[in-house]
């Protein structure tokens, strides 16, 4: 009996989807496994920490630059006419001076202090980066998953619903039959018509709340915004997607990727900071070097070439009195050291919450899972009576009130079992 029942309800979902599909245009069919995949190509967010990894990259990449010379290649020509003075001060006129340079050269300095440092953070910067990228995913990746699972209820609050008016609809019509022949008072038929109507707005109110969660789910999955989301699960069943055991948090910690990159970061900064320590006592390296013909204008022309060089210290008064950039630097690692405290009993907190709600909501489910079937089949008794006329019309209302809500209940424990078994999962460190 359970089971035709089971059969008879699937097939009334499918006319609700049915239904559904035909009065949108542009729609397109989605379960879990494509908004997931979607959103984890489309959405704007990861899009962006995407593109702060590549950056991160990117100032790598110019951090390394810090070695290499800059070369320089070319020709001048020098004009002087009229007045000028010599070396000793003495003023010549009638000046007439001109002259060719063409060759090549190059100019490097090697800042040790700055250089291999910043160059090493940079690199720091990047894994951490990568890291965040991760982060932002799971976030992204499970308010799309909670979006769905209210999105999936929706629709299904929508079809119960329908389903109920079809039904109250097919009863108001028996009832008319039978007060037309006497056997059923008129104040009967104005009650199962005001219920069918009560229905139909109840519905109508499912639909505005699966519209409202098909345009957020557009959004975060950046498609077309006249994009119609129709989910294609017509049931929703829980998930069993992770254990609940005993965490050790330490490991925890060591798996959550916020917590790597926000670790990636205090080296970075560990490291750039002793530019204004360690690097203090690194010299600066100087050369400059060029080869060229220098002479009078195209002739007569000569070789010549130079070689300049310096090795030279910092001696920066400022730093070695007030310690500014030393300061700084300090108070950065020591905020970077309370904001990993305080990630750390955020996380905390979302494992044990987690917990405790997927306990209850298991619970909630297998006690809605059992209202909902003994409603259903109450509903069923119902209408057979109400077709060998031995049952009053409110009676049928109430059955369907009793139906509806518990099948109401049921979606919502449901859908909040699923979402926090994906919340704990990201919690415990894992990825989506």
């Amino acid at each position: 009996m359970k089971q035709s029942i089971n059969i008879l309800l699937l097939f009334i979902l499918f006319l609700g989807l049915s239904h559904l599909l035909k009065a949108q245009d542009n729609t397109q069919p989605i379960n879990l496994e494509t908004v997931l995949e979607l959103g984890g190509a489309n959405n704007l967010t990861i899009k962006e920490y995407k593109e702060r990894q590549t950056f991160a990259s990117a100032n790598l990449s110019k951090a390394k630059e810090w070695w290499l010379p800059n070369l320089y290649a070319g020709i001048s020509m020098h004009q002087l006419s009229g007045t000028a003075m010599n070396s000793d001060g003495k003023f010549f006129t009638d000046i007439n001076r001109q002259n060719f340079w063409g060759g090549v050269g190059l100019n490097a300095t090697w800042n040790f202090g700055d250089g291999v440092f910043k160059a090493n953070a940079a690199a720091l910067k990047v894994k951490a980066t990568a890291y965040k990228t991760q982060e932002e995913k799971n976030t992204v990746l499970l308010e799309i998953i909670n979006t769905y699972y209210d999105f999936l209820a929706s629709q299904l609050y929508y079809t119960a619903y329908e389903q109920l008016a079809a039904q109250a609809d097919t009863i108001a019509g028996q009832i008319e039959i039978q007060v037309k022949a006497g056997l059923r008072f008129e104040s009967e038929l104005l009650l199962a018509k005001s219920n069918y109507l009560h229905l139909k707005v109840e519905m109508l109110n499912a639909r505005v709340e699966f519209n409202n969660y098909c345009a957020a789910l557009v959004n975060l999955l950046h498609i077309k915004p006249d994009t119609k989301l129709i989910g294609t699960e017509t049931v929703m069943a829980p998930i069993d997607l992770v254990g609940l055991v005993e965490n050790n948090f330490d490991l925890t910690y060591n798996l959550h990727p916020e917590l790597k990159g926000m670790e990636l970061n205090l080296q970075s900064l560990n490291v750039e900071k002793k530019t204004t320590t360690t690097g203090l006592l690194l010299p600066a390296l100087s050369v400059g070097a060029y080869s060229s013909y220098f002479g009078g204008i195209f002739s007569p022309l000569d070789p010549t070439s130079a070689v300049n060089g310096a090795l030279t210290w910092k001696i920066p008064l400022g730093r070695l009195v007030f310690k500014g950039s030393l300061k700084q630097y300090n108070s950065k690692i020591a905020l970077q050291g309370i904001q990993l405290e305080q990630v750390k009993s955020r996380i905390n907190e979302e494992i044990i919450r987690t917990r405790v709600q997927i306990r209850m909501a298991r619970e909630q489910t297998e006690i809605a899972m059992e209202g909902s079937q003994l409603a259903g089949e109450a509903l069923k008794q119902s209408i057979q009576r109400q077709q060998l006329g031995t049952v009053r019309p409110f009676e049928i209302l109430q059955a369907q009130e009793l139906y509806i809500k518990s099948r109401l209940d049921y979606l919502k424990a449901v859908a909040s079992y699923n979402k926090s078994q994906y919340a704990y999962h990201v919690a415990t460190g894992n990825n989506l």
